[in-house]
């Protein structure tokens, strides 16, 4: 019985491994919503990591996130790097990439496991609002292939994006309705600071 119990369990999990084998080697997912404000306003808020605070669903993961800004304070060259508890892990994000529409960035998990991804958000102007598209891609190594057989993965991360573009929604729209109603000359009063909230890695 012993025997018949091991040849079984091996035969599962050669089909476990032999499956995961056929899965892509690389991954990518994306959500989008549409934010009535500007494309500047709307980048303003992922351009400066300050400012993810406000709206980041990785924030709340670890209070106690010890976490360091670098370079740029803002845009191209702008890094941020975190350590936390479990659910936060390590990692590091740095923007490479700040256009007019679009945001990039180089985003490095260390724990609990490595991992070097691209995030990116995308602004499409649509009037006076816009689409904006929040991604993250790279390649799958055999363990993300294996726990993408038991996980779906589209549906764990794009959940955590769908909140955080309804969180972006409402700080771009707050702030572009306090511009408005203040005038050309009226400014909208500061955003949190990121020492009240912590991103986890990830986009």
């Amino acid at each position: 019985m012993f025997k018949i119990i091991v040849v079984a369990l091996t035969v599962v999990i050669a089909g476990i491994l032999a499956l995961a084998a056929t899965r892509p080697d690389s991954f990518r997912v994306e959500r989008s919503a549409q934010i009535r404000a500007t494309p500047e306003k709307i980048l303003s808020l992922v351009n400066d990591f300050h400012q993810w605070s406000a709206w980041s669903p990785y924030e709340k993961l670890d209070p106690a996130m010890k976490r360091t800004f670098a370079g740029a304070a803002a845009g191209k060259g702008a890094v941020y790097e975190w350590e936390g508890n479990s659910k936060a892990g390590q990692g590091r994000m740095q923007i490479i990439t700040a256009a007019p529409t679009q945001t990039a960035i180089q985003l490095d998990f260390i724990k609990p496991f490595r991992a070097h991804n691209i995030a990116a958000f995308t602004v499409q102007p649509l009037g006076d609002a816009a689409r904006v598209t929040w991604s993250m891609e790279g390649p799958s190594p055999f363990i993300a292939k294996v726990l993408g057989l038991f996980v779906n993965m589209d549906r764990m991360i794009g959940g955590d994006f769908e909140t955080g573009l309804a969180n972006l929604k409402a700080a771009a729209e707050k702030g572009a309705s306090q511009i408005s109603s203040e005038g050309p000359g009226g400014s909208p009063p500061g955003l949190p600071s990121a020492s009240q909230g912590l991103p986890q890695g990830s986009p």
